[in-house]
């Protein structure tokens, strides 16, 4: 190992192409590491965000970018990913049917087994707590309970070189994001949060996701820079 290499180690970053995985991958690169970035193209309705990840890699600077291919169409189950229309009537208490079965379980696994294979043993995530679709897999005890299956689960771990997982704005809300992202110096305008594009690439506006990430800019006093449709 160089002595780079030494001074600014490997770290594989989860990035979706979302304003939250931007900010993740910033933070990850300001740290002082190497940014491995990995987009998982899971067939998802919003096809979209793959190519802002692509743009967010080359905006921040990744030294890699993989974009693995896992049709999780074939399982369905989600708004996501099957048949099932996009909710728009705002935010409830109830999980919403946006919600990816164990997406970020397998994301991770993933995320963690590239990892592996490259000698990095830091992993970022963009998952937060606060504002957002009430996922469980965003919640601190996921990510925790990653963390301790990570280290079990490998050889690297085996072998007292644990993993760390981590989750920067993990218990930030979106307006502390957006403002993240603005002191970073992020175009967040390249990130895209939709859950249901127009026909003509425009964002919805009303999904939960759109909500969310409008209600965040706003609170902020930060341009956005996504064309809404609503």
């Amino acid at each position: 190992m160089t002595d780079t290499e030494l001074a600014n180690p490997a770290a594989v970053v989860l990035l979706s192409g979302g304003l939250d995985s931007m900010v993740s991958a910033a933070l990850a690169r300001e740290a002082g590491f190497r940014v491995h970035a990995l987009t998982i193209d899971y067939n998802q309705r919003h096809r979209i965000e793959i190519d802002a990840a692509r743009k967010i890699a080359a905006t921040i600077g990744a030294e890699r970018h993989e974009i693995l291919k896992l049709d999780l169409r074939q399982f369905g189950g989600s708004a996501l990913t099957d048949d099932i229309a996009v909710p728009k009537g705002g935010l409830t208490d109830d999980i919403p049917v946006t919600y990816v079965p164990a997406r970020n379980l397998v994301f991770l696994s993933l995320t963690l087994a590239w990892a592996e294979a490259l000698g990095a043993r830091d992993i970022f995530i963009g998952v937060n707590a606060l504002d957002y679709s009430g996922y469980p897999d965003c919640r601190p005890e996921f990510i925790d309970g990653f963390a301790k299956l990570a280290n079990l689960a490998t050889k690297a771990g085996a072998e007292g070189e644990p993993f760390r997982i981590h989750a920067p704005l993990q218990f930030m809300g979106k307006a502390e994001i957006a403002a993240e992202a603005d002191r970073l110096g992020l175009n967040v305008a390249v990130s895209w949060s939709c859950y249901d594009p127009t026909p003509d690439g425009r964002a919805c506006g009303t999904c939960d996701s759109c909500r969310l990430r409008k209600a965040g800019f706003d609170q902020a006093g930060i341009y956005d820079g996504t064309h809404y449709a609503e």
